[in-house]
């Protein structure tokens, strides 16, 4: 089972879902388009959100921001 997640939910949304199921976040990033992902702390906790928030996964293919530069710096 995956700890990662997408949601059609902004940040702050994902993160007060989370705080008040007492799931630990490993990771939130927007995405280019729209929504979040969320990698949870445990597989557990992943299952609970999934669960809970059922209506707000995104299913398919997603455009994520790049976090590399494409050439070293140096």
């Amino acid at each position: 089972m995956s700890r990662a997640l997408l949601l059609s939910m902004t940040e702050a949304q994902v993160r007060s879902k989370c705080e008040a199921a007492n799931v630990g976040v490993s990771a939130i990033e927007r995405l280019d388009s729209g929504g979040v992902r969320l990698v949870c702390a445990s597989t557990n906790g992943a299952e609970l959100i999934r669960k809970a928030l059922k209506a707000h996964l995104i299913t398919g293919e997603v455009v994520r921001e790049r976090h590399r530069p494409r050439h070293s710096t140096w």
